[in-house]
């Protein structure tokens, strides 16, 4: 089982917990657990990224397809999945339509394809306008958790150095 990050966990990342600046550790982390077969996300997060054209997005670049994963012949029938459960909850069309358009909906159909856990900031929300993405994950079977689960999960440890 492997971790599968929404773009909203990098961006938050970057503009408030651990800013590339002044938390490198939860970077690199990201770059050994990602090594290591623990923690992906997908080539549209990336691209989502990348329309930031900031350090986020070099960040990202410098990371290529093997952390940003492109579309495979297993994430077709998961994507039917996915869209059939979103058109039969009876959300508005305009939000099944957006959620069909959008990054959340390939993340969600890449995480039942492959069996990966979804990392995300959204919460649940009964709202019929807007198809979020642990609404989805609970609807097709997906565990979905905080980035801050997963770390605790992980046992992440961003330790200063000792200044001996």
């Amino acid at each position: 089982m492997a971790y599968l990050l929404d773009a909203n966990v990098f961006i938050q990342a970057k503009n408030l917990h651990y800013g590339l600046d002044f938390c490198p550790a939860f970077w690199d982390w990201l770059i050994e657990a990602n090594v290591a077969g623990k923690v992906l996300s997908i080539e549209k997060v990336g691209d989502e990224i990348d329309a930031g054209a900031d350090e986020l997005a070099s960040w990202a670049a410098a990371r290529g397809p093997g952390f940003f994963a492109k579309p495979d012949a297993a994430l077709l029938p998961a994507m039917g999945s996915v869209s059939a459960w979103a058109t039969g909850q009876g959300y508005e069309p305009a939000a099944v339509n957006t959620f069909l358009q959008i990054a959340d909906y390939y993340l969600v159909a890449h995480a039942l394809a492959h069996g990966h856990t979804v990392v995300t900031h959204e919460v649940p929300a009964p709202s019929a306008k807007k198809i979020k993405i642990p609404n989805a994950c609970i609807g097709v079977g997906v565990k979905c958790m905080t980035p801050f689960e997963m770390l605790r999960h992980e046992r992440a440890r961003f330790v200063l150095e000792s200044s001996a």
